[in-house]
């Protein structure tokens, strides 16, 4: 068979990435003081959300998460690593930001790649490969009463690291380039773009000619937090 669609290469890289996304998820969890199941579930959610939609809208169901115990038992696995680690509140937050950016690398190359395993088009597969990145990420923070990371203008590049891996990822497939160390340097890319925006403060633009900064104070709130 052909490595690009290797089951047992796709297969690792969903797990890894439903690790450190569970990680971030835990650690989230933790940071917004929630209970033992409250840490499982939000580890979960993070971990298999992405995969998830992806699986339903490629049709291939049952979804994995459903079908191989492996994707059950990570997340718990997540859970159980951050339930018991000594808890050292000013690094929590680098963390969960180190762990999702990873998380982010491996989703968007599994997503990418079984997307066109299962008929998408090139184009149609990196936006599902993007989807399959941020879809984790976004539910973990609306479960934690956070504005999604992918939607807040005050916050790092998010979507654009998984759109770069996914594209890359499409490239590999063009060229018939697909194989485990390709599709690894390809996750490394998101991962280290997310990494990067994250260490210079890079955002996407906002709306040509748009409104005064007095509305940023006003959707921010007194607190200057937007609601948060």
């Amino acid at each position: 068979m052909d490595t690009a669609f290797d089951p047992s290469l796709q297969h690792w890289l969903d797990l890894a990435g439903i690790f450190v996304f569970a990680i971030s998820g835990a650690l989230l969890a933790v940071r917004r003081n929630f209970d033992v199941f409250g840490i499982a579930v939000l580890a979960a959610v993070t971990g298999l959300g992405g995969g998830l939609f992806r699986d339903v809208v490629i049709g291939a169901v049952p979804p994995a998460a459903f079908t191989d115990l492996g994707y059950f038992l990570t997340p718990l696995l997540s859970t159980v690593l951050v339930f018991f680690l000594h808890p050292v509140v000013e690094r929590i937050n680098k963390a969960v930001n180190v762990f999702d950016a990873a998380g982010l690398g491996f989703f968007c190359v599994t997503g990418t790649l079984k997307a066109h395993e299962y008929g998408l088009s090139l184009t149609s597969s990196v936006v599902l490969g993007l989807a399959t990145a941020a879809g984790g990420g976004v539910l973990r923070d609306v479960l934690a009463n956070e504005v999604p990371s992918l939607l807040r203008w005050d916050r790092e590049i998010y979507a654009v690291p998984a759109l770069v891996g996914s594209s890359a990822v499409a490239l590999l497939i063009h060229f018939d380039a697909v194989r485990p160390s390709t599709t690894l340097t390809a996750a490394a890319l998101a991962f280290l773009l997310r990494l990067l925006a994250l260490r210079y403060n890079w955002r996407a633009p906002r709306a040509w000619h748009r409104r005064s900064a007095k509305a940023d104070t006003e959707a921010a709130g007194p607190d200057g937090n937007l609601g948060l």
